[in-house]
């Protein structure tokens, strides 16, 4: 399993609009079958303005092959068209999932 995360260090102003595109973007995940992405932004940071938005997938392959669905999309694509005039910069992350274990680990009982 795979969390692949969009990092965007927005224009003064511009997170709003982005998240209201990202959550368009995630509508139409969900009517493919996909989980809905997960979209954070910052409350205190370097720089200010980040929004991060996430995607999980099984395998690497299935993220790029939804991309490629989603950019065949016409009305995601003129949802999205203009997202560079509201962004500074972005990169993306792509992490392995190791453990979804959220539980601490328990201290050895001691007889």
């Amino acid at each position: 399993m795979y969390v692949i995360r969009e990092v965007l260090n927005c224009r003064p102003g511009k997170v709003r609009p982005m998240i209201e595109k990202f959550r368009g973007l995630s509508a139409v995940l969900v009517e493919m079958g996909q989980e809905p992405l997960r979209v954070l932004t910052d409350v205190a940071g370097e720089p200010f303005w980040t929004l991060v938005v996430e995607a999980r997938v099984e395998k690497i392959e299935d993220f790029f092959a939804i991309e490629q669905k989603l950019m065949a999309n016409e009305t995601l694509r003129k949802t999205m068209a203009d997202y560079h005039s509201l962004i500074d910069r972005g990169r993306r992350e792509v992490y392995r999932i190791e453990s979804s274990d959220a539980r601490p680990a328990q201290a050895p009982v001691r007889p």
